[in-house]
């Protein structure tokens, strides 16, 4: 466990928390990243400026984050491309497959008590496992 980081990941936990609860507390919605996304990209009226405010706080708090802490991201290398954007169509189509992401089932959809998402994340977390183990262990990609 040589990249374990407690204090950062507590303090992202509570962040994330505060993020959902004011988007919840303040718009009425729940923060599916996925949704965030796809709604900002195909836009009903009137309802494109919080996705996109939401989506570019996300990357700006990561770039300030970058800035203050430039070693806590080392891109990694040697993963082939085809295993990458076959991984990210196969992301995004288990996102729509679920109708929400991890964001939005495991964080808000778990802390409504939603049993649709405890089913989702329980899946989530069975293919991640599933997924490190083919790619470690079937297909040779070491980490």
């Amino acid at each position: 466990m040589e990249n374990f980081t407690p204090y950062s990941a507590f303090a992202g936990g509570i962040l994330i928390g505060i993020g959902i609860t004011l988007l919840l507390l303040f718009n009425g919605r729940i923060a599916g990243i996925s949704g965030i996304l796809i709604g900002a990209l195909f836009p009903e009226k009137g309802d494109w400026m919080w996705r996109f405010l939401f989506l570019i706080g996300m990357v700006a708090g990561a770039a300030i984050h970058h800035y203050f802490v430039p070693d806590s991201f080392v891109p990694r290398s040697g993963y082939p491309v085809a295993l990458l954007a076959s991984g990210g169509l196969l992301v995004g189509f288990g996102t729509r497959m679920s109708g929400g992401c991890t964001s939005g089932h495991g964080i808000c959809g778990i802390a409504r008590n939603s049993p649709r998402s405890f089913v989702a994340a329980f899946v989530f977390i069975v293919c991640g496992a599933i997924t490190v183990f083919v790619v470690r262990h079937i297909a040779g990609v070491a980490s």
